[in-house]
């Protein structure tokens, strides 16, 4: 396949497509799935997500990936590696959306792992950071178990809600 971005053990992160669009939908507009956004995606925000992923591939050839399940071809969720600007400052984020179904399996674990290796060794970045509301403890641990440290907070906008937001930091 000529547009993955990154292979991992269990599964490979590829590029976004206007393909993708039902199996973002079915990721997006999962109210479990995202119950930390506090927001129901509709049909064009599910299409303004793979907009703004393409531009980001044009601009950095970073942005959220498709995670495909090696054995099975299935889509397992989205994983990123991508700027992001905190409180004034320029940090790289790295953040997942799994599947409910695929939840506590490691998956996001172990995305999260290949990017930050691939920030660090390929990307040669001396940091990255998560971005986590504090009620998330799942995505909490995932950054917690590859030893990244809450270093402060910020309030995110969120389609106009003011959300709080853990900063957790991870240095090569």
């Amino acid at each position: 396949m000529s547009n993955i971005f990154l292979k991992a053990e269990r599964f490979y992160l590829r590029y976004i497509t206007q393909n993708d669009f039902k199996e973002l939908q079915a990721i997006l507009q999962n109210k479990e799935v995202m119950y930390a956004w506090e927001y129901d995606f509709s049909n064009e925000d599910v299409q303004d997500w793979i907009n703004n992923n393409l531009e980001r591939y044009k601009k950095y050839n970073l942005g959220f990936f498709i995670i495909i399940e090696k054995t099975s071809g299935k889509v397992l969720g989205q994983a990123a590696l991508m700027p992001d600007l905190v409180n004034g400052n320029k940090y790289y984020e790295i953040g997942y959306i799994l599947k409910k179904e695929y939840w506590h399996q490691g998956f996001a674990t172990e995305a999260a792992k290949a990017l930050v290796h691939y920030a660090f060794n390929t990307l040669r970045l001396e940091e990255v950071i998560f971005e986590i509301r504090p009620e998330n403890f799942a995505s909490r641990k995932v950054a917690e178990n590859l030893n990244a440290k809450i270093c402060g907070d910020f309030i995110k906008n969120v389609r106009g809600k003011k959300m709080v937001h853990l900063i957790y930091k991870l240095h090569c």
